[in-house]
């Protein structure tokens, strides 16, 4: 799923009779294989919140099989280390795929403890085909423009307009953009990130990579896993499911969330009087949608832009309090206006999120096969929704132009492996959009990883978002390698950081790191 802020941790349980710690290595300077890649020109690109920010261009090959062949470009950003002791470069993705990294550097630098960030090159990217790197695609721009048809295809009517709205988009992509399509995958991404690793002269990468950026890292590491000096997954992509699989489990787990989100509205029932029992809560807003249906708010939110809107819900209960507002107002109070407030703040797409989806779906559909035959998609999208209706329908469309995508598929990497040094994983029980059976698989695979899990929350994404249990395994392990060791599916145990209050409570709904980082991380994979 793509575009449609954690407050303090609790007490951390760590499951372990000893920690582990892997030696360091200090990254080697410029490797023979280096001059294949011109050296990287950095600028001052400095922010009032990042002001060390510098950027860089680097030409990669299109089709890394002709390196000599036609170059595109990557667009680079990087906070300089300011620590004697120099630890290489930490490379960062915030996810999509179609998600910019550029700022997630800038970030990933101030939220670190200062003297773990001050030993690193922060490292942000925008992949192939995203932001800054050029060609960036957007193949069909306003394809989110409201109002879209209903989700839900009730009649054939309804279900042939967004088919056609699904084959209309790979229509476009497939000619503005048949000689990009075919390197548009994983693949092609990794192996870009490897000509990032020979322009920076490192014989060695740090990654650390949050939602599908933990597909990219596992992918890393498996072709190169030599050239790996240690790796953060955050909120982990189960790599059996890519990529039909995977959105499949997403549906079940967004709606567990959904109804988590109910219940929270029902607790604080003297705020939002919308009744204090989550089924009852749960009914209301079916029939808010139900309305919305028939008739749209302001012309602009429609059934379908509503699951857009309360979407983000399911990634950062930061969100809650503003969507409950939206909620009450509209069903209590018959007021359209926050509604649509909030459908513009977390719901509506502008050109930035035209460009992530577009690269979203050129990586899934060719990363994968996707059934080609709409038969397959009707009986198992309506299967799904008798189980899981707030976003099944939603998240079958969103991912539909893979059933008419015009590049063929390639097959799924196996990432198991057992040459990677000790890899540190971080899921939440409860987290949507990369469901935790996720991280457990990838824990599995991956040889000598470790796994820290937040019992009970249902973020996605989790480190560096305001719970400091678990940041305190991040800086453990990037500042000397120490790793969590303990027996059993995981190896330590965080507990989740409490949910947000009302807006109208003295607690501030939202912790500011927390809001910024799933600004960064937006709504993916």
């Amino acid at each position: 799923m793509g575009k449609r802020a954690a407050v303090l941790c609790g007490a951390a349980v760590v499951l372990a009779s000893a920690v582990t710690a892997v030696p360091a290595e200090a990254n080697a300077p410029h490797t023979p294989e280096a001059a294949r890649t011109a050296p990287l020109a950095w600028k001052k690109c400095g922010t009032k919140d990042h002001p060390t920010l510098q950027c860089a261009s680097l030409k990669v090959p299109l089709d890394h099989a002709r390196p000599q062949g036609r170059q595109i470009t990557l667009a680079l950003s990087r906070v300089p280390h300011t620590a004697k002791k120099f630890q290489g470069p930490l490379l960062v993705n915030p996810g999509g795929p179609g998600g910019s990294g550029l700022r997630l550097a800038g970030f990933v630098a101030s939220a670190l403890p200062k003297a773990v960030a001050a030993q690193y090159d922060v490292i942000g990217f925008d992949p192939r085909g995203v932001g800054r790197s050029r060609p960036a695609l957007d193949c069909r721009p306003g394809h989110f423009d409201a109002v879209r048809p209903d989700s839900v295809p009730r009649t054939r009517r309804i279900e042939r307009a967004n088919i056609e709205r699904a084959r209309a988009f790979a229509r476009a992509c497939g000619k503005k953009y048949a000689d990009v399509l075919p390197y548009l995958d994983t693949v092609s991404a990794v192996r870009d990130l490897d000509r990032i690793r020979e322009a920076l002269g490192a014989r060695k990468i740090n990654y650390f990579g949050y939602s599908y950026g933990t597909y990219l890292g596992a992918v890393y590491a498996k072709l190169f896993p030599q050239r790996v000096r240690r790796a953060v997954l955050d909120s982990v992509v189960d790599p059996t499911g890519v990529w039909h699989d995977a959105n499949l489990a997403q549906d079940l787990a967004f709606n567990d969330r959904h109804r988590a989100f109910m219940a929270w509205v029902a607790k604080y029932d003297a705020t939002y009087r919308l009744g204090s029992n989550p089924a009852v809560v749960e009914v209301k807003w079916y029939a808010m949608r139900a309305a919305l249906a028939r008739k749209p708010a302001e012309g602009k939110v429609g059934a379908s832009e509503l699951e857009d809107t309360f979407l983000p819900g399911g990634y950062y209960n930061g969100y809650w309090p503003y969507l409950a507002e939206a909620f009450a107002a509209y069903v209590t109070d018959k007021d359209a206006d926050p509604l649509v407030e909030a459908y513009e703040k977390f719901g509506a797409a502008d050109a930035s999120d035209d460009n992530g989806y577009s690269i979203y779906t050129s990586v899934q559909c060719r990363d994968a096969a996707w059934p080609r035959d709409w038969r397959r998609w009707r009986a198992d999208n309506w299967k799904m929704f008798a189980k899981a209706p707030f976003m099944t329908w939603n998240n079958a469309w969103y991912n539909a132009p893979c059933a008419f995508w015009p590049a063929g598929p390639l097959r799924s990497v196996e990432v198991e492996n057992t040459e990677v040094p000790p890899v540190l994983l971080f899921q939440a029980t409860d987290d949507a959009a990369t469901p935790y059976e996720g991280g457990v698989t990838v824990h599995r695979k991956l040889a000598g990883s470790s796994l820290v899990v937040e019992r009970g929350g249902g973020n996605h994404g989790i480190t560096l978002g305001g719970n400091r249990c678990l940041d305190k395994h991040l800086a453990a392990y990037l500042a000397d390698g120490t790793v969590p060791r303990g027996r059993g599916e995981f190896d330590a145990v965080c507990a989740a950081s409490p949910d947000p209050k009302p807006l109208n409570s003295k607690v501030a709904s939202m912790s500011p790191r927390g809001a910024e980082l799933h600004e960064l991380l937006g709504f993916g994979p």
